[in-house]
């Protein structure tokens, strides 16, 4: 039987683009984990994606994942279908659109093959403690002197 892991994620931006954090908390029987990181130029739904990525990267071994984000944009596009319908269509979202960051709708995909992931939305801001924390996590991120360049930002 799979560990179950609970995990709160949450990115911010210091301007849509510009420097970007994310935050995540992880909860496992009793345990607590928070991570965080950030980079100089990307958007806030980047930060939002990068969040879920960190978090699930983080796990050593398969997890049954409950994660919870306040990101529609991240939650609907992987509960909808909507990444594996813009995958199959090569990273389109329709005939002439191309999906944006595919390089972390790939990522989030394939770690929901490892892990069995059920991503579940909160209302941002509105006095849940760990996604209160997550949001201090990633805008402390955002600040850090000195981040790395999120590479696949812009393509």
């Amino acid at each position: 039987m799979s560990k179950e892991v609970t995990i709160y994620t949450d990115g911010a931006c210091t301007g849509n683009p510009g420097a970007g954090g994310y935050g995540a908390v992880l909860i496992y029987n009793g345990h607590r984990q928070e991570i965080s990181g950030g980079y100089k130029l990307t958007t806030n739904n980047r930060m939002e994606m990068m969040a879920a990525i960190a978090a699930l990267k983080s796990l050593k071994e398969d997890c049954t994942v409950t994660l919870h984000s306040d990101s529609k944009y991240l939650v609907d596009a992987v509960t909808k279908g909507w990444a594996k319908k813009w995958q199959a269509n090569g990273w389109k979202r329709n005939k002439k659109d191309k999906a944006k960051n595919p390089d972390l709708w790939q990522e989030i995909l394939d770690l929901c093959q490892q892990h069995q992931v059920d991503f579940v939305w909160v209302k941002g801001h509105a006095g849940i403690p760990e996604n209160e924390r997550c949001d201090e996590l990633a805008v402390a991120a955002a600040k850090q002197p000195n981040l790395p360049a999120d590479n696949g930002y812009g393509n």
